[in-house]
C-alpha cells in the first residue's frame, strides 16, 4: 500500500531544533521528487524544502540557512532538521511525493505532488 507517514513534530520554545521524518513506502519513495510542505491554520499550504532522487534539493526563503532536507535510501525516510526555529514556523508539516515539474526541477508548488502524509504538528512557542 503506497503511503507516507510523518513522525517528529512537538513543541518546543523559539530558537531551538526538530527532526522531522516521513516513512514513505517503497513505490512513493522512488518518486522523481519528495518534499515537505506545511500550513499553518487560516493559510495554504506552502512548500518547505524538495529534494530529488539525485540529491538536488531546494528550499523555499524562509527555510534557507535554517532547514535541512535529506533522505535516507536505505531506509526509505525523508528528513527535515529545523533549526533556530521560530513561532511562526508553527504548523502542521507534510511530506509529500511528487514529479518533476515542466522545468524538469522539484518545484514547491503543492500542484505537483500526488500522495501526502496525514501530518505532523510543529509548534513553536516565544
Amino acid at each position: 500500500q503506497a503511503q507516507m507517514m510523518e513522525s517528529g513534530g512537538d513543541s518546543v520554545q523559539a530558537g531551538g531544533s526538530l527532526r522531522l521524518s516521513c516513512l514513505a513506502s517503497r513505490y512513493l519513495y522512488r518518486s522523481s521528487c519528495l518534499g515537505w510542505f506545511r500550513q499553518a491554520p487560516g493559510k495554504v499550504r506552502e512548500g518547505v524544502a524538495t529534494i530529488d532522487g539525485f540529491g538536488v534539493v531546494d528550499y523555499a526563503d524562509f527555510a534557507k540557512r535554517r532547514f535541512t532536507i535529506s533522505r535516507d535510501d536505505e531506509k526509505n525516510t525523508l528528513y527535515l532538521q529545523m533549526n533556530n526555529l521560530k513561532p511562526e514556523d508553527t504548523a502542521m508539516y507534510y511530506c509529500a511525493a511528487g514529479t518533476y515539474d515542466f522545468t524538469w526541477s522539484c518545484s514547491t508548488d503543492v500542484i505537483d505532488y500526488n500522495s501526502w502524509g496525514k501530518g505532523t504538528q510543529v509548534t513553536v512557542s516565544e
